[in-house]
């Protein structure tokens, strides 16, 4: 990465844009964060110099960019960093994109989680809408995702701003932007709003207010909580036990208030990993389907022997399920949950002649909702991946997708919410255990009545992302004539869209078998991200047909490695 900026001309050309980037910053630790690598940069020590020359290079590739998922990237001085500078520009980007679209003063609720930098970067966003005439609503205080998602709706707010990287590393934040119906951004508001981001000549441009702005109390997130609530059966059952982790998120709190205010017993907290830490420091990865990241709370489920154990994301919107089995604890996949979501949602909270009866997954996740949706006469839908696109699925009923996202109270909160989501969870567990029945044995009715679906999951991560393009290019121009000695069925390019889907890159694999393969690059973090799925009727005993679908699955996962291979 140093070469562009070997020559003296070059060099000379980034020195000068990292000057006018301190000038124009307002954060005195960042400013001062670029001055020590500026120093670093025109140094006698020419190993230490090339360093810092190869890291200036990085921090000023470009402007981080805006995209569906708004902002994400690691904290630090520059364009291609999260800081005060890229969140002002950011926010003066979307007032602009409002007023043009939208209504001249627009209203805009923030949210912000307990990340560094967070309050900063949302207090910021509070006095850029405030000094362009609009109105802006401030949550009180670091709170779980959906809590904004909900009050954009709940407020009547055009639009809505969530601080947070979610189950990112430490390093790491993110701008998430939402539109007034709830959902977060889609084509073309997206490009649109990273336009007039683009516009904005710097952040000292951008007037900001001192004051103004509407800090929100208490009632909102009372209000939440009693929506959460109402995703359940007033009069059905309450007795069941949980061992619970935020891991070091923000998601405690409001979990436990929701359980107290649903009637269940309080869940038991993983204490070392309950209150808010920006350090995330029991964990690797603050991700739930990261290996290790619960091994706290299944140590506490071997010591408490809970019914089950329930997972938040740093910031609350995916939920993890774990559950006892023949050989302990274990943590369900994304797709078995959705499973059981399904079953209950099918079974107990759709009435057909309403107006919400379609159940939707993403294109990466299993196909068994849509075979139990068909099962129970009820329609289906397939969107992209995101809930950008599952929340907007029309008359949804219940939607998720495999990265542990559950939308199960649409109507209020059109994206994953894995506060109502772990509510709805511990429903299902006190309604079996009054039967006397398990989680893992309605997966087995499951697979019985529908075959077994079984799902699998790698990723390749990259340091380069040309990388990821190297890789799709070459399954394009060789595509495989059979994985896992399987025939290829059918080839889908996913980039072309089609009568159903929006275009998006990806590459789509039906085998003669009906096993399914997709290779797509992660819409969050540079790696690529290939997804299985093997379908194998119950045509005997069930052990002997998942027997079948690991081996499957085995094989096609074994070819893939070699071809993703970088």
């Amino acid at each position: 990465m140093t070469e562009p900026y070997a020559d003296p001309s070059g060099r000379a050309d980034l020195i000068a844009r990292a000057r006018a980037w301190v000038d124009d910053d307002p954060d005195e630790v960042t400013r001062a964060e670029l001055a020590r690598l500026l120093d670093r940069v025109q140094g006698t020590d020419e190993a230490d110099a090339a360093e810092a020359t190869e890291d200036l290079a990085d921090r000023f590739a470009g402007l981080l960019q805006f995209g569906t998922a708004g902002l994400r990237g690691a904290l630090g001085a520059g364009p291609n960093r999260m800081n005060r500078v890229v969140v002002i520009r950011a926010a003066a980007g979307l007032m602009a994109y409002l007023k043009e679209r939208v209504d001249p003063e627009p209203t805009v609720v923030i949210g912000f989680d307990a990340r560094y930098n967070s309050d900063v970067f949302a207090r910021d966003t509070a006095a850029v809408v405030t000094a362009a005439g609009g109105r802006a609503m401030v949550l009180p205080r670091p709170l779980p995702t959906p809590v904004l998602a909900f009050a954009i709706g709940h407020l009547a707010a055009d639009a809505g701003v969530m601080v947070t990287a979610s189950h990112n590393p430490p390093q790491d934040n993110g701008y998430k932007v939402y539109l007034g119906d709830g959902s977060q951004i889609v084509p073309p508001a997206d490009a649109d709003i990273a336009a007039h981001i683009g516009a904005v000549p710097s952040a000292a441009s951008v007037p900001l207010a001192t004051q103004g702005w509407q800090t929100l109390d208490d009632r909102l997130v009372q209000a939440y909580v009693a929506a959460a609530v109402g995703v359940l059966d007033p009069a059905g059952p309450r007795e069941v036990s949980i061992v619970h982790t935020a891991l070091h998120g923000v998601g405690s709190a409001v979990l436990v208030e929701a359980f107290r205010a649903a009637g269940f017993p309080e869940p038991s907290t993983v204490l070392t990993q309950s209150a808010p830490d920006p350090d995330f420091p029991t964990v690797a990865f603050p991700n739930p389907e990261e290996p290790g990241a619960i091994d706290a709370a299944l140590a506490l489920a071997e010591q408490e022997s809970p019914d089950i154990v329930i997972a938040n994301d740093p910031d609350a919107d995916r939920c993890a399920v774990a559950a006892p089995g023949p050989d302990g604890w274990a943590m369900l996949r994304g797709d078995e949950v959705g499973a059981l979501l399904g079953w209950h949602v099918i079974a107990r909270r759709i009435d057909p002649t309403s107006d919400r009866t379609v159940l939707a997954r993403s294109i990466v996740s299993s196909r068994l909702l849509g075979t139990m949706a068909a099962a129970a006469g009820l329609p289906a839908a397939e969107t992209l991946t995101g809930f950008k696109w599952i929340g907007r699925v029309p008359h949804l009923a219940f939607g998720y997708e495999e990265a542990l996202g559950y939308c199960v109270d649409p109507g209020t909160v059109p994206d994953k919410d894995g506060i109502s989501a772990a509510l709805m969870i511990a429903e299902i567990v006190a309604g079996l255990r009054r039967e006397g029945r398990t989680v893992r044995e309605v997966l087995d009715d499951l697979a019985r009545e529908h075959g077994v679906h079984q799902t699998d999951a790698f990723a390749v991560r990259v340091e380069d992302l040309t990388l990821i393009g190297t890789v799709m290019d070459r399954l394009r121009s060789t595509p495989p004539q059979e994985l896992g000695g399987v025939a290829v069925a059918r080839a889908e390019d996913l980039a072309q869209g089609s009568d159903d889907l929006p275009p998006t890159e990806g590459l789509r694999y039906y085998l003669a078998d009906d096993t399914r393969a997709i290779v797509r690059p992660s819409g969050t973090e540079p790696k690529l991200k290939v997804y299985l799925e093997a379908i194998v009727p119950v045509e005997g005993e069930l052990a002997t047909a998942r027997q079948e679908a690991a081996r499957r699955l085995a094989a096609v996962r074994a070819d893939l490695e070699v071809l993703t291979r970088v």
